[in-house]
């Protein structure tokens, strides 16, 4: 098999080389809780070989009910802390949108809703069950010029056993963003099983690291080295194209 990886002071460079899902900026949701700490796994994604990250820290009304002020204002000081320290690397924000009420009245008043790249709007769901409302909300967010980036679908039970939703969500134009972690079995084996499943077919178009923490980081680095994290990255994926 031939490698994508080229060596650096023994460190596996990933040809993946923009992250489009994480949360590091500091204290806003379950991800980081520290400056430091996010200084220290952003060090890491650039050793690794990550230029840009996009951190998408929650908008969940009830628990994270961040706006764009409050995370554009977390992302200066991140990047005021990242020029500080001479540490070589792009950071941006968006937002991981939960898909419940308080997203579709936004949607419906046309809120000011933080994407990534050429107008990428990340959203997830409850693990467990289908949202009534997902396919509605997928309209709407065409409707608005909007491109819908569902996020680690392999980990959705219900979307795991309904293969006409899926398909019928791809064909409204749903993009589908998986996580690297998910290829080590590190949520469980059947979203590892899914997430090769939707690699096998060419269905997926982001792979993101959902990095909360330094554990995170760990399997990361060996999710680069899995077989089918190869296979996604010579499938064409738009991450290197923002």
């Amino acid at each position: 098999m031939i490698s994508l990886f080229k060596k650096k002071k023994d460190i596996s460079v990933s040809p993946l080389t923009v992250d489009v899902h994480s949360h590091l900026l500091p204290g806003l949701d379950d991800g980081v809780q520290s400056m430091d700490e996010s200084i220290a796994i952003l060090s890491e994604m650039s050793e690794i070989g990550y230029e840009k990250v996009i951190t998408t820290p929650h908008v969940i009304a009830d628990h994270y009910p961040n706006t764009p002020e409050t995370i554009y204002k977390s992302l200066r000081e991140l990047r005021e802390k990242i020029k500080e320290v001479g540490l070589n690397i792009q950071v941006q924000a968006a937002a991981e949108y939960y898909l419940d009420d308080h997203l579709l009245e936004k949607l419906e008043n046309n809120d000011a809703l933080l994407t990534f790249g050429d107008n990428y709007l990340l959203f997830e769901t409850s693990f467990i069950n289908q949202p009534s409302f997902l396919v509605e909300a997928v309209f709407k967010i065409s409707a608005l010029g909007l491109k819908p980036v569902l996020a680690h679908p392999e980990r959705y039970l219900y979307l795991q056993q309904n293969e006409s939703l899926l398909s019928e969500l791809l064909d409204r134009g749903v993009h589908l963003q998986i996580n690297l972690n998910s290829l080590t079995g590190y949520y469980s084996k059947p979203a590892r099983k899914f997430a090769e499943k939707l690699i096998e077919r060419g269905q997926v178009s982001f792979i993101g690291s959902d990095c909360h923490n330094s554990k995170h980081m760990e399997s990361l680095k060996r999710a680069t080295q899995m077989r089918y994290f190869e296979k996604a990255t010579n499938q064409g994926l738009l991450n290197n194209m923002l």
